[in-house]
C-alpha cells in the first residue's frame, strides 16, 4: 500500500523548472532511492515534498493531500527531512538540537523516551550530548541531523545525500543506521549521488535526469541495467 503518492510534481525556481512533472510512490515501511547526476532535480524533489519551494502537482501522504500545506504542517503529518548539508544548529548543544526535532510533539514523557532511544541508536551523540553541535565532526553532524529528524517520529524519512563528504568508515556507520531505522518500519526516501550505495541499500529505485524520472524498478534490476551501470556505477 502506498504511503506517499506523487503525481505530476513540478518544482520551479523563478522561471527555471527543476522538476518536470514526475510521478512516483513510496510504500509503507519501504526504502526507496532516487538517484541521478548532480543537478538532476533530486534535492528539489524532496524540498517540493516538504513545501519548501514553489511547486505544483499532487502529493498524497497516508491518504491526505499535502499540496499547498506549509512546511511545518507537512512535518506534523509525519514527514521528516534530513537536508543536504545537515542543517544542524551549530551554536546549540546536541541535546538542544534533538529537542528541536520534537517541536511538533506535546507528549513530553514520550519525547524523553525517544531522546534516550536516539542516544541508543547513535551512541556517539550520547557521549557528546552537552557539546555544541558546531564542534562535531562531519559524520557526527550527519548522525545528529538524522536523530533530530527521527525525534519527530516520522512515518517517512527523507534523506538527502547522507554520505556526502564523509570518510568511508563513517559512511558505513551511517548506512548501517539507515538499515536499522528501516527495520523499525519507518519508510525512507533516499536521495544519493552514490548510486552503487543507494541501490544496494534500497528495495526500489528511480533514476532522474534533467528533472524527469527516466527509469524505475527494483533496485537490483536497476543495478544490473547496462545504462545505469555505464552512467552511474562506472561499469
Amino acid at each position: 500500500m502506498s504511503l506517499l503518492r506523487v503525481k505530476g510534481l513540478k518544482v520551479h525556481y523563478g522561471g527555471i523548472q527543476a522538476v518536470r512533472g514526475i510521478d512516483f510512490e513510496v510504500g509503507e515501511g519501504e526504502l526507496v532511492c532516487l538517484i541521478g547526476a548532480n543537478g538532476a532535480g533530486k534535492s528539489s524533489t524532496l524540498k517540493g515534498l516538504m513545501g519548501m519551494v514553489q511547486c505544483s502537482g499532487q502529493v498524497t501522504f497516508g491518504g491526505t493531500r499535502l499540496s499547498n500545506l506549509a512546511t511545518h504542517a507537512i512535518a506534523a503529518r509525519g514527514l521528516s527531512l534530513v537536508p543536504e548539508g545537515r542543517g544542524i544548529f551549530g551554536r546549540l548543544t546536541v541535546a538542544e538540537n534533538l529537542d528541536i526535532g520534537a517541536y511538533t510533539r506535546r507528549e513530553r514523557a514520550y519525547v524523553r523516551a525517544d531522546l534516550e532511544r536516539m542516544y541508543g541508536l547513535f551512541p556517539r551523540l550520547a557521549e557528546r550530548r552537552s557539546q555544541l553541535a558546531g564542534t562535531l565532526s562531519g559524520g557526527e553532524q550527519q548522525m545528529l541531523a538524522m536523530a533530530r529528524a527521527m525525534m519527530a517520529r516520522p512515518r517517512l524519512l527523507l534523506l538527502d545525500e547522507p554520505s556526502m563528504g564523509l570518510a568511508p568508515l563513517m559512511v558505513q556507520k551511517i548506512y548501517q543506521t539507515v538499515a536499522d531505522i528501516a527495520s523499525e518500519g519507518v519508510a525512507i526516501l533516499l536521495v544519493e549521488q552514490n548510486a552503487h550505495l543507494a541501490l544496494h541499500t534500497s528495495q526500489r529505485g528511480y533514476v532522474m535526469e534533467s528533472g524527469s524520472i527516466v527509469l524505475s524498478g527494483p533496485s537490483q534490476a536497476l543495478a544490473n541495467d547496462p545504462g545505469v551501470k555505464a552512467a552511474y556505477l562506472g561499469e
